[in-house]
C-alpha cells in the first residue's frame, strides 16, 4: 500500500506547503503533506494511504490558527471542483463544499431565491458551515440546510446527512476529523431579487459599522455564553485595545482579535489564552474559544 511519502514522491501531493496565505490570519507554519482534491476519487486515493497520519481539512482558514510550527500530517482543501452551485426543483440549491458563503448569498439572491442571505456574513466555505453550524444575525446553518454530503477518509465511504443526523448545535456538529462535506443542499423561498439583494447589503452595511473589516482576524473569537454576548462580557473587562505581542484585542469590536503582518500564531494563541484567563478573574465566566487551534504551542510565550 502507498503511503503519502509514496503519493508525495509521485507528485501526486504536495510537502510543506505554507498554510498561513490560506488563513484570514496569514499566520503559522507548512504541511508536512497538501492536497487540493478536485474530485472524490482523489479524496478516495488519498485516503487510502492516509494510515495513522494526522489529517487537517482546510476551508477558507477563517476560524484556524495552525502552529508556527506547522502541522505534521496531511492537509486536504477542496479545490475548484467542489465549488459550484446548482439551482433544483422544490426551490433547493445544492453548492460544492468549497463555494465561499458570500457568494452562494449573492448568486441566490441575483436568482430570486431567498433565506440565504445571512450567509453574506460569514466569511467562510459552505463545508466549514456545516462542520460548524456557522451563523450571524440571529440565524445558523442548520436554519438553512437540507442534506450535506459527507466523504469519510477513513473508509473511502459517502452518506448524505440531515441537521438532525449531524446533530447540528449552536457551532457544533458531530463530523469527525476524517470526515469531509463534500457538497451541501439549501432550502430557498421565491423572492424579488432586488429585496434579496437589499437585504444583501444591510448584512454588508452592519458588519462594516460594527466589525473591524480591512484587518487580519477570524472572525468572533470566542462563543457567545448563553444569553450573552462574548464581545459584551470581554469589553466589560476593560480588554478593548489589550495586546500580547502583534495581536490585540479590537476597538471596534472586542470579540475580534486583530493581527499586525508580522504576527505570529503563538501571539494569537496567548492573547486568546491570557482574555480568558483575565475574564474568568474578573467575571466568572469561562469563555470558550469558537477558533481552532492545530498544531503544537507553548502554554506561555517567552
Amino acid at each position: 500500500m502507498k503511503t503519502l511519502a509514496d503519493l508525495a514522491e509521485a507528485g501526486e501531493i504536495l510537502t510543506m506547503v505554507p498554510i498561513a496565505p490560506l488563513t484570514t490570519y496569514k499566520v503559522g507554519g507548512p504541511a508536512r503533506f497538501f492536497l487540493e482534491a478536485d474530485t472524490e476519487e482523489q479524496l478516495a486515493a488519498t485516503a487510502a494511504s492516509l494510515g495513522d497520519e494526522p489529517l487537517l481539512v482546510l476551508g477558507r482558514g477563517s476560524n484556524l490558527i495552525v502552529s508556527d510550527d506547522g502541522f505534521p500530517g496531511l492537509v486536504v482543501r477542496l479545490g475548484p471542483g467542489f465549488h459550484r452551485i446548482e439551482f433544483g426543483e422544490g426551490g433547493t440549491v445544492r453548492s460544492g463544499a468549497a463555494t465561499p458563503m458570500p457568494a452562494l448569498a449573492r448568486t441566490c439572491a441575483r436568482a430570486g431565491r431567498g433565506g440565504l442571505e445571512f450567509l453574506v456574513g460569514i466569511p467562510g466555505s459552505v463545508g466549514g458551515a456545516v462542520r460548524m453550524n456557522a451563523g450571524c444575525h440571529g440565524s445558523e446553518t442548520a436554519d438553512v440546510l437540507r442534506t450535506a454530503a459527507v466523504f469519510n477518509l477513513s473508509d473511502g465511504s459517502e452518506s448524505h446527512r440531515s441537521p438532525d443526523q449531524l446533530e447540528l448545535e449552536y457551532r457544533h456538529s458531530n463530523l469527525g476529523d476524517l470526515e469531509v462535506v463534500t457538497s451541501a443542499r439549501f432550502e430557498t423561498t421565491q423572492v424579488d431579487p432586488e429585496t434579496s439583494e437589499a437585504e444583501l447589503r444591510d448584512v454588508s452595511r452592519w458588519r462594516k459599522e460594527n466589525q473591524p473589516g480591512g484587518t487580519l482576524n477570524a472572525g468572533s473569537v470566542f462563543k457567545n455564553p448563553p444569553g450573552e454576548a462574548a464581545g459584551r462580557i470581554i469589553d466589560e473587562a476593560g480588554l478593548k485595545g489589550f495586546r500580547v505581542g502583534r495581536v490585540s484585542v479590537s476597538m471596534k469590536h472586542a470579540n475580534f482579535f486583530v493581527a499586525e503582518k508580522d504576527a505570529t500564531a503563538q501571539d494569537v494563541h496567548d492573547l486568546v489564552t491570557a482574555v480568558r484567563d483575565i475574564v474568568l478573574e474578573r467575571s466568572g465566566l469561562t469563555l470558550v474559544p469558537e477558533i481552532r487551534f492545530v498544531g503544537e504551542f507553548e502554554a506561555e510565550s517567552e
